[in-house]
């Protein structure tokens, strides 16, 4: 499993029917949302993806969609343990509407996911193997009843060399995390697509570089990173010679500390 999220929906109903509907994003209109949703920031069109390989976006970037009904927003920066602290103004574009939070990373075995109705918290969940149950608000949705009934526990592969040990938590939070995205927003990452499930393979999603205007401009931290890295010297080859010291490729010492227990010359 090696799925990561930070997708953020709002929609004038259920997402998965809504996102059957739509085809590739208009730039204008979905320009438009991400001006509304991101007040102040510098906003730049760049290239875009698929809804299916942009739910995790390079960092700094986004990739969104806006279509009648339903707008999509792809950004690391939703990627919040607690739900519940989501921006405020994030909840409130969400007044009249539904809101998704959908956001995991498969590196420490995290999920979170959080449900608004009209800017009502209605469910939140947030939970890694390290961290434990972080964030846990309402009634579970019908989809999490067999991980909390023990029905989907935990497969673990023990490396041979440790010892076994019970998984920290009752259930997988990667296992949940995809049956929370099709449930959620109709498609998954990982596992056996449903003849049912939208394909995200096919929304095409705008893309954005998002940046606080008071920062360093990105042109100018890579030139200034080039910079730095042309006037470096080149890298040296050495080798550890049978007294201790090291020795270049060319054969030249190099002045270093005596090894531990050597006394100085």
């Amino acid at each position: 499993m090696g799925a990561k999220t930070g997708l953020l929906v709002y929609a004038d109903g259920g997402v998965p029917g809504l996102l059957k509907q739509v085809s590739a994003a208009d730039l204008e209109q979905t320009t438009a949302m991400m001006r509304s949703l991101y007040p102040g920031r510098v906003i730049e069109a760049t290239g875009g993806s698929s809804l299916w390989d942009g739910v995790y976006p390079p960092d700094g970037q986004v990739y969104a969609g806006s279509w009648p009904g339903v707008d999509l927003v792809c950004d690391r920066r939703v990627m919040v343990d607690h739900p519940s602290q989501l921006p405020e103004h994030l909840v409130a574009a969400s007044a009249g509407r539904r809101m998704v939070l959908h956001t995991m990373h498969s590196v420490v075995d995290w999920l979170a996911f959080g449900v608004w109705e009209d800017e009502h918290l209605i469910r939140s969940l947030s939970l890694s193997a390290d961290g434990g149950i972080m964030e846990n608000i309402g009634e579970p949705l019908p989809f999490e009843e067999p991980y909390w009934a023990g029905k989907r526990p935990a497969k673990v592969i023990q490396w041979p060399d440790e010892d076994a040990k019970p998984y920290p938590l009752p259930f997988h939070p990667l296992d949940m995390g995809e049956d929370a995205l099709r449930a959620l927003c109709g498609f998954i990452l990982e596992g056996r697509p449903e003849p049912s499930d939208v394909d995200a393979d096919t929304i095409d999603l705008c893309g954005f570089f998002v940046r606080d205007p008071n920062a360093p401009d990105p042109a100018a931290k890579e030139a200034a990173l080039r910079a730095t890295v042309t006037a470096m010297k080149p890298a040296r080859t050495c080798v550890l010679s049978p007294d201790g010291t090291l020795v270049k490729r060319s054969g030249e010492k190099i002045a270093l500390l005596p090894p531990p227990g050597r006394p100085s010359p």
